[in-house]
């Protein structure tokens, strides 16, 4: 059986995902996922986070975090360290349809349009405060009891204040994943000199009409929508990590580019200027 590492590594490039994007969706810093490719678990904050980050990293991939984290509990995990196991646990996809590579049902010229993102640790942690206020309610309800009447009735409405809170904050957190999921991811790498105008949702140029040498690879934007003018046709676009050539043009060719509906062409009038 291969070893963790390699498991994930070897997922990831029979995708074509790049680690910065595995970033972007999971909110695990590139570091600590090289770290796990490349099992060198010192680099991590400890068990516990080894044991979330697997998991998570895994149903990014859709591999079964489960089985990736018993191998490191066998192998790795001092009897101590179970201990702190987390209490919350998520489900995870059947190992052995991961093994194959994930699943490219719905994949369309958008890119991984129907990928799925498992919880971040900031609704599990949301989820965890959640809990403790619980807690307390009944602990301020007992307290309360051994008071007059007049002292249970304010202790309980606090809590139930506090508790409800933190309800609409966790509301909010979902919300804002969900949102997070229309983005689309842009990079380019070009094959020649090219001129480049690419503008983001709100009229922001990320890259502001510049001519790029050959073999100049960008950064990967993020955005829920891009308009480009490209100046000729050597360039390759890469959507949610998907390249895509560029038609030989004698005329400044440009795109509008979103997760739902990929790369769309515009019309001469259509282009966006960065002049």
């Amino acid at each position: 059986m291969p070893e963790i590492g390699a498991t994930l590594r070897e997922a990831r490039m029979r995708a074509r995902i790049d680690v910065s994007e595995i970033e972007a969706q999971t909110k695990i810093r590139a570091k600590y996922l090289r770290a796990l490719e490349n099992e060198e678990w010192s680099l991590l904050p400890g068990p516990t986070f080894v044991k979330s980050f697997l998991r998570t990293y895994a149903q990014a991939l859709e591999l079964d975090g489960k089985a990736l984290v018993e191998e490191y509990r066998l192998a790795h995990e001092r009897p101590s360290d179970a201990m702190l196991e987390p209490i919350i646990s998520t489900p995870q996809r059947n190992r052995g349809r991961g093994r194959s590579g994930p699943s490219r049902t719905g994949r369309t010229g958008s890119g991984r349009a129907g990928s799925t993102t498992g919880p971040s640790r900031g609704y599990m942690l949301a989820i965890g405060a959640i809990g403790a206020l619980i807690v307390l309610l009944v602990v301020l309800m007992i307290i309360g009891g051994k008071g007059s009447p007049t002292k249970k009735v304010k202790a309980t409405h606090t809590a139930v204040l506090v508790t409800h809170k933190h309800t609409h904050a966790v509301k909010r957190s979902l919300g804002a994943q969900r949102s997070a999921g229309s983005t689309v991811a842009v990079s380019l790498k070009t094959t020649g000199l090219v001129y480049v105008c690419l503008v983001e949702e709100g009229g922001h140029k990320v890259i502001p009409g510049v001519n790029l040498p050959a073999g100049e690879t960008t950064r990967t934007y993020h955005a829920k929508r891009f308009e480009i003018t490209l100046g000729n046709s050597a360039v390759t676009l890469y959507v949610d990590g998907t390249p895509r050539t560029v038609p030989p043009s004698s005329q400044a060719i440009g795109y509008a580019i979103t997760k739902a509906h990929g790369r769309q062409r515009l019309t001469a009038a259509q282009l966006p200027s960065c002049k």
